[in-house]
């Protein structure tokens, strides 16, 4: 899914091929350097994921950037011939053949299994910002992109390093996976460590914007194991399928059963018995006829989990 961008600067027009990242803004160091006073020094970056999809994310600047003519404050998903507004430039992205299949904030948790699909074998970890509406209407807008491209650019960094692959940011929340079929042990404690990783930072934004926040940043994480279906190659692909609709349950469970963590039985019963039992509680999940074993933790309890499953790995 090749994607271009096409923009002028001193009346002269330029078209730059995007690959993994790209960086926006008025020093000299960037991908885009647009010479302009209105123009932060590192002013925006566009980001690919792994379905071919292409984000932009504001880095905290001084005047905003906009996708036709709306105020980024996540990272915002970019469709072919959107607009991207930066000072007085205007940046058009371009995306051929992007596949029928591509999947948004609002279908997310309705995908349906590909024709003739690659099957495989992941743990999913879902993490998102807790009351962002409400968050976002009592916070300033500068202030709110600073923190929530800070959390989201730190999400990637934290799931990356832990070998993961983040595979869609959707509002104010991530979707990242591992692929499971060497070692799915191996990948439900990353995934545990990633969320763990997440919550330490999002309490390190609770102390850096203390003056301006309204109450604590708070996140819920739902992590599941199962088979999914696979578009692409390599890790230009995105995952669609039963697998990943539990793990978002599992993260909008955490809501109403108090809790930070929620990790389904298709997850901790890779683990050994010893780990959970006495331990899972049920609950009833859309899609499935029978009630799904889970483990619901606070942070506390998933960090010594975490530390038990290392300890004895």
């Amino acid at each position: 899914m090749p994607a271009s961008i096409f923009y002028k600067t001193d009346g002269k027009p330029h078209e730059l091929v995007c690959r993994a990242v790209l960086t926006i803004g008025r020093d000299k160091s960037n991908d885009i350097v647009l010479p302009e006073l209105t123009v932060s020094r590192n002013h925006a970056v566009i980001r690919r994921l792994a379905g071919g999809d292409y984000y932009l994310v504001d880095s905290g600047s001084a005047n905003g950037s906009y996708v036709n003519q709306n105020r980024v404050v996540a990272p915002k998903l970019l469709n072919n011939g959107d607009t991207i507004s930066i000072g007085k430039f205007e940046i058009v992205f371009k995306q051929t053949n992007k596949g029928e299949n591509h999947i948004d904030s609002v279908s997310m948790l309705e995908t349906i299994i590909q024709d003739a699909p690659v099957l495989k074998q992941i743990t999913i970890m879902v993490a998102d910002m807790r009351d962002f509406t409400s968050l976002s209407e009592q916070v300033p807008i500068h202030t709110l992109t600073r923190i929530m491209n800070g959390w989201f650019h730190q999400v990637n960094q934290i799931v990356t390093d832990a070998d993961g692959l983040v595979d869609k940011f959707i509002g104010d929340c991530v979707f990242a996976r591992w692929e499971t079929d060497a070692d799915q042990v191996d990948t439900i404690i990353k995934a545990l460590k990633s969320a763990i990783e997440i919550n330490n930072f999002t309490g390190k934004l609770n102390e850096q914007f203390r003056d301006q926040l309204p109450g604590n940043l708070r996140i819920g994480v739902g992590i599941n194991t199962g088979t999914a279906s696979v578009s692409g190659v390599g890790h230009d692909n995105t995952a669609l399928g039963d697998a990943v609709n539990i793990a978002f349950r599992m993260e909008s469970s955490t809501k109403a059963l108090e809790r930070d963590v929620v990790i389904s039985e298709y997850s901790f019963k890779h683990l050994p018995e010893k780990f959970w039992a006495g331990k899972v509680q049920h609950i009833t999940v859309k899609g499935k006829r029978d009630p799904v074993g889970i483990l619901a933790l606070k942070f506390d309890g998933a960090e010594k989990l975490l530390k038990r499953l290392i300890s004895e790995k």
